[in-house]
């Protein structure tokens, strides 16, 4: 059977993926109103869900059940937002736009922010324990895997260097530890969660994804810092420039535009050469690689 067009096939994904975030997130109706609708206002109706494309991708790859795909990509994309919430504050970069609108904080208030970050943090993991498809030893290394990826040892490590970076002349190996920290983690958990909805993962399989998962983490931040330096707000939806304007280290400040441009489309082939082992049946977890070294936002 011949694949939908890429381009078909991640608006569908991103219509289900916003489907699953309004079943899984509180009503805006209940009790707490402000906060349940600020979940909702910075979770629902934007952003481009690379993460839960992976997981989608993933998931087919290895003939994963539905419901826990939704479910893990649900999951996955509200520690995303919520990571994004907090970063926005004034307190960490002190943004005032985010996916087109304005942040959290601007929107609302800092409380709220705050809470908003908190709260789908705990509701991912909610969100993700009621996988019940998925056999509980599994289900058990799925929570595991993402608590990794969220927590000092991952993203919030990496933000955590990227705070104390500001103003410092990184080497590039510097500047990479934190970006395989910060941006990393939660993009393999996205790949892995996805693979992990279908069936427990050879050590070949893990590899495969493991290293695929590397090259596109690194690629999608080179790929950020590149778009920081060049595209304009309207484009990007957030605040372009800002890196430099807050004397951030970032690949482009270190090696140049053109070498970081060549280094993401160095990482884009790595990508593909990972998932060699699994054929045809990688389409879609290719066309992502593509997506990511290629995006104009």
């Amino acid at each position: 059977m011949t694949a939908a067009p890429f381009n078909d096939w991640i608006k569908a994904v991103q219509a289900q993926v916003e489907d699953a975030l309004d079943a899984f997130l509180p009503p805006a109706a209940s009790v707490p109103g402000k906060l349940h609708e600020a979940m909702r206002y910075t979770a629902l109706g934007g952003g481009k869900r690379v993460r839960p494309l992976l997981v989608h991708a993933s998931g087919a790859l290895f003939g994963a059940d539905a419901r826990a795909v939704a479910r893990a990509a649900a999951a996955v994309e509200m520690i995303h937002v919520y990571s994004l919430v907090h970063d926005d504050m004034p307190c960490m970069d002190d943004d005032e736009l985010r996916r087109g609108k304005p942040t959290v904080h601007v929107a609302y208030d800092e409380a709220t922010a705050l809470l908003v970050g908190d709260a789908l943090q705990a509701q991912a993991f909610q969100v993700l324990a009621e996988a019940d498809t998925v056999p509980p030893a599994r289900q058990v290394a799925m929570l595991r895997l993402l608590a990794q990826a969220a927590g000092s040892g991952g993203m919030c490590g990496g933000q955590a260097i990227d705070l104390d970076s500001v103003g410092l002349a990184l080497e590039r190996e510097e500047l990479e530890r934190m970006h395989r920290l910060k941006t990393g983690p939660l993009l393999r958990a996205s790949v892995l969660l996805g693979a992990l909805c279908g069936k427990d993962l050879e050590p070949r399989e893990l590899d495969a994804l493991d290293a695929y998962a590397k090259a596109v983490g690194l690629a999608f931040q080179v790929v950020d810092d590149v778009l920081d330096a060049t595209a304009d707000s309207a484009t990007l939806g957030k605040t372009a420039g800002k890196d430099a304007a807050d004397n951030k280290p970032t690949y482009v400040s270190i090696l140049g535009l053109e070498s970081s441009r060549a280094l993401a489309e160095q990482l884009r082939r790595e990508a593909h050469e990972a998932l060699a082992p699994f054929g045809e049946q990688a389409l879609r977890l290719r066309e992502l690689a593509d997506l990511i070294v290629r995006r104009k936002a």
